[in-house]
């Protein structure tokens, strides 16, 4: 079900936002979707409390599709999944009617959540995921958010089991590709701040 509303923080309630939820929901997992759908609400609260603008409609599509090419329909053994999830995510957006240059952004914030860390007066859609991805994920930046929020926000979309499935993703892709991102932070530590994650314990 399309959540609207968490904490006070809204999701945008578009034809874009809820198909992209849609397609989340119909190819990943539980866990995964919940993370996805999360990370949206993470990335928004932020930009309501530090004062950024952003493009709702954008930043919660690309939250809801950053991931989905961690799924067996859509992942490449080629690419970086970061970088065949921005090429699912421009097919999406064509679908969708979006003009080539907002497609084109949001392939760049998908490519863009596993790079080094973008400012919010550059990017302020890829900064956001990038703070609201790394703290769902590894705990990075927890003390971001608000206690009420994150809790309110756990409640409404539990974790599912998120970080060993998620875990077991990132050593795939790691195994496949040893140049990508994801491999070097597989080198870096990525399992133990995954396991370690605050929001596990």
């Amino acid at each position: 079900m399309f959540i609207s509303e968490v904490g006070g923080v809204r999701a945008p309630d578009t034809a874009s936002a809820r198909a992209a939820y849609g397609v989340c929901a119909e190819y990943a997992e539980i866990g995964l979707r919940n993370h996805s759908v999360r990370s949206y609400f993470w990335a928004a609260s932020v930009g309501a409390a530090r004062g950024i603008e952003f493009d709702a409609e954008l930043l919660c599509v690309a939250a809801l599709l950053h991931d989905l090419s961690l799924t067996a329909p859509f992942d490449s053994h080629t690419l970086a999944f970061e970088e065949a999830g921005a090429h699912l995510a421009r097919v999406f957006a064509a679908g969708a009617g979006w003009a080539e240059p907002r497609r084109d952004r949001l392939a760049e914030i998908i490519v863009l959540h596993m790079r080094d860390a973008v400012p919010a007066e550059a990017d302020p859609e890829s900064h956001l995921l990038q703070i609201a991805v790394g703290a769902d994920v590894s705990g990075r930046g927890l003390d971001s958010f608000e206690p009420d929020f994150a809790a309110a926000l756990l409640t409404a979309v539990p974790r599912a089991g998120f970080a060993p499935a998620f875990l077991r993703a990132a050593r795939d892709q790691a195994e496949r590709k040893p140049a990508s991102v994801a491999a070097e932070l597989m080198r870096g530590g990525w399992a133990e701040r995954i396991c370690g994650n605050p929001l596990d314990h």
